[in-house]
């Protein structure tokens, strides 16, 4: 079995308009939420065999937040520029191409992007993956070229707001 958490960024600070879009940092709720989530994943017990995030700083500071409680080495977190702006398919075309040796990878990424894939893996419709947002997707294929919407399913659904009012 293959499994991927995906993980839609925390919230973004928009405070700093100067600031490109790729560089906008986690505002405060952002960095109450990654780390909580993070420890949330970390109780549920599947440990990462990668963590792969985009480059832009807010889903980079996001994955250093569960690498953290997972005690991953943030060095070993893998950027791929491809996430960050890609569309459904080009995220599927890199799930391909993932060592086979691993069997639970954490992709962290952005929005529409994710909403669109989780419904491709979805049973019923998904309006939207909030920031901080993550979903499971378990595929029982042996290869990660096989995992695709027809094999995946999802199987979890957690977001910050499920904890906090």
């Amino acid at each position: 079995m293959k499994t991927i958490y995906f993980v839609r960024h925390a919230k973004s600070s928009w405070e700093d308009p100067s600031l490109r879009d790729f560089q906008r940092p986690l505002n405060k709720r952002g960095l109450r939420d990654a780390p909580f989530m993070g420890k949330l994943l970390h109780a549920k017990g599947l440990a990462p065999d990668r963590i792969i995030t985009s480059p832009a700083v807010r889903a980079r500071t996001t994955a250093k937040f569960y690498a953290a409680a997972f005690q991953y080495p943030e060095a070993q977190v893998q950027e791929e520029p491809l996430i960050y702006e890609a569309f459904p398919e080009d995220i599927l075309r890199l799930i391909e191409k993932f060592d086979p040796a691993w069997k639970v990878v954490y992709l962290f990424g952005h929005n529409p992007t994710w909403t669109t894939l989780a419904n491709s893996f979805a049973e019923t419709f998904i309006a939207n993956i909030p920031t901080c947002g993550t979903f499971r997707v378990d595929a029982e294929v042996d290869d990660w070229a096989a995992f695709t919407a027809q094999t995946g399913r999802l199987s979890e659904f957690h977001y910050p707001k499920q904890y906090f009012s």
